[in-house]
């Protein structure tokens, strides 16, 4: 009977001094952990006004990582969207199947998703993680088709916010939404709309966009039974685009970190503030929020004396410069 062979390569345990394994693991670990990883499911956006772009920049500005699945495509510039092309749920499910197998997410954010089927899709995915929180972003829809509107809407209420931990919308699309036959004489409060929405099962509800006196809006997240947060924001003279989106994101990847949902609200609406006090016109449409403020060169504060900084120096200057660079014999 012959001997068998022995391997080539001697198991992988005899190679490694295993006498700081457990250090060496702590380290290792340590070395790999990298930024919470949000899931989001929009549609790509090549203005960057909102959509994919607005979720991936927001979502990295403030420190995660994002796991961006295309829903379908818009055709639009910074002033308005002219078509949208839906993917088919196949595609959508095969997306995120692909990437669920291989990244643990911390959050789900689900924007425009563009049907009733991609929602339905997203809806039973999300429900095969329950513990996984989900922000649901619900912007405004009148570009669309009058028809396309309802039905999207009514998927969206029976099948997705029930699977919905925080809810984030203007005030008034959340109004028209939720509360489609108020009638009272007051406007709806924030506590309203989270009354109709915690209907279908969503605990929180972010609304923004609340119009006060002498030009303030105030954005509140609250749940049916108190207010949580409340912040007053003085409004800005300009129309923006990506706003909401950049806020849900945002907010996404601030709860995927770890901080609590207080916290995380606070966060993110100063975030937003700070993106809207930078916003910027790329094109003639609207103002986008600058997502990545902090990374803009600092304005130089030296007063401008009108000298062309890439003009040769004079000879006075040059041996002043000299005379600093030549070696000094004398120590004070």
């Amino acid at each position: 009977m012959t001997s068998p062979t022995p391997p080539k390569n001697p198991p992988a345990d005899d190679l490694v001094d295993d006498s700081n394994a457990p250090e060496a693991a702590e380290e290792a670990e340590d070395e790999l952990e990298g930024p919470a990883c949000v899931m989001v499911f929009n549609a790509s956006d090549p203005s960057g006004a909102g959509g994919l772009a607005a979720d991936t920049t927001a979502i990295a500005s403030v420190g995660g990582h994002a796991l961006p699945v295309v829903t379908g495509a818009y055709a639009r510039d910074t002033g308005e969207i002219f078509e949208h092309f839906c993917f088919d749920e196949e595609a959508v499910t095969e997306q995120a199947r692909a990437v669920l197998e291989d990244i643990a997410v911390q959050v789900f954010k689900v924007g425009f998703v563009g049907s009733p089927e991609n929602i339905s899709a997203i809806a039973e995915l999300t429900s095969d993680y329950a513990d996984v929180p989900v922000v649901a972003y619900m912007p405004n829809l009148s570009w669309w088709d009058e028809d396309k509107i309802e039905d999207y809407l009514d998927a969206f209420r029976e099948l997705m916010l029930p699977q919905t931990t925080v809810l984030v919308g203007n005030h008034s699309t959340l109004r028209r939404w939720l509360l489609p036959d108020w009638s009272g004489e007051r406007n709806p409060t924030p506590r309203d709309i989270a009354k109709a929405a915690s209907a279908m099962g969503v605990p929180y509800t972010l609304v923004t966009g609340i119009p006060l006196p002498d030009q303030h809006v105030e954005n509140v997240l609250t749940s049916p039974q108190a207010v949580l947060v409340s912040e007053k924001f003085e409004l800005f003279e300009a129309v923006f685009t990506g706003a909401g989106e950049t806020l849900s994101a945002a907010l996404a990847a601030l709860l995927a970190s770890g901080s609590d949902l207080a916290e995380a609200t606070n966060e993110a609406m100063s975030y937003l503030d700070r993106c809207l006090d930078g916003g910027f016109r790329p094109g003639m449409g609207h103002i986008l929020p600058d997502r990545m403020f902090w990374a803009q060169p600092e304005d130089d504060d030296a007063p401008d004396d009108g000298s062309d900084p890439d003009a040769p120096l004079d000879e006075e200057t040059l041996r002043a410069i000299a005379a600093l660079e030549a070696p000094n014999e004398t120590r004070h």
